[in-house]
């Protein structure tokens, strides 16, 4: 018996967010650029590169939310939901290749620094920690249960603090004259976005490749399951994401006194979604021994 419980996960408000996040960070990566090249600051051209990959990154993810709306097809029986599985995968190999510049471009500066006019430098990263910080603030609400919104967060705050970490190294060249800070700065930059890139990486690649979602608990699941009545064993017990925010289940239950009603099963899709957050559930349900053998080649727990 199949369960679906469909909530609308507000990706419509997110429309306006990645709206005004993509224009204020593409202004924002111009002025760096600008006047990152102007200055000689290797951490403001630093940070216009991950801020440019960062609007990319959003160009990305609010594809994937429009992608996730649409209707299922014959073809595509799911819709195409998992696209936004796939945007955060896209996002944290960009974000992977933009600290591995950073941080030769940071060991070349070290070796040969530069004069960096720290007044200027101090003023455009200040400007960065506002653009950033209302971005992110934008994707506060569900950036703990959604992968793609996730992604989006958290390159916000990066950039937030990156931005606090320019001001930083500004303000020490001006107090002390230590060129060499400014490319400090930037594998300061390049480790922090590399850090959080990685994770975001492994967390993405896992939901793709059907991995069991971070905030399910597959063995209190299996639990729930065998400690219903009339429950003798379980199999092909799977759960996989369908989406970023839509975790689903299939399971086998053995039941020693036979198939129960309707409303057993209902109750099962209730608990399943209400205690651990499974979007889409089905059940099946098979009479006979409680050791009986699973036939297919991948029986799951």
């Amino acid at each position: 018996m199949h369960h679906h419980h469909h909530h609308d996960h507000s990706t419509v408000r997110y429309d306006r967010a990645f709206l005004i996040g993509i224009v204020l960070n593409l202004g924002f990566v111009m002025a760096q650029a600008t006047f990152g090249w102007l200055t000689n600051s290797l951490a403001l051209l630093a940070d216009a590169g991950h801020n440019l990959g960062d609007v990319l990154g959003l160009a990305i993810a609010w594809g994937a939310y429009t992608l996730a709306r649409r209707r299922p097809t014959k073809r595509h029986t799911y819709g195409l939901r998992r696209a936004s599985i796939l945007s955060p995968l896209i996002n944290s190999s960009l974000l992977l290749s933009v600290t591995v510049f950073i941080a030769i471009e940071a060991i070349q500066r070290l070796i040969d620094p530069k004069p960096v006019e720290s007044l200027t430098v101090i003023i455009v990263a200040a400007i960065g920690i506002l653009v950033n910080g209302a971005t992110a603030l934008m994707f506060r609400k569900d950036h703990q249960h959604d992968v793609n919104v996730k992604g989006a967060f958290l390159h916000m705050v990066a950039d937030a603090l990156v931005s606090v970490g320019v001001v930083l190294s500004g303000l020490i060249i001006t107090l002390t004259g230590w060129q060499s800070i400014d490319a400090i700065a930037s594998m300061g930059i390049a480790i922090v976005i590399g850090i959080g890139a990685w994770n975001l990486l492994q967390e993405s690649l896992s939901l793709a490749l059907d991995g069991v979602p971070a905030n399910v608990d597959l063995r209190a699941i299996q639990n729930y399951l065998l400690d219903l009545p009339g429950v003798g064993s379980i199999h092909d017990l799977h759960v996989w994401a369908l989406s970023s925010t839509e975790p689903a289940l299939t399971a086998h239950l053995v039941m020693l006194a036979g198939v129960p009603g309707s409303d057993f099963l209902a109750r099962i899709s209730h608990d399943l979604h209400d205690r651990f957050g499974i979007e889409h559930s089905t059940i099946q349900i098979e009479t006979g021994s409680a050791f009986l053998p699973c036939m297919q080649s991948d029986c799951g727990m």
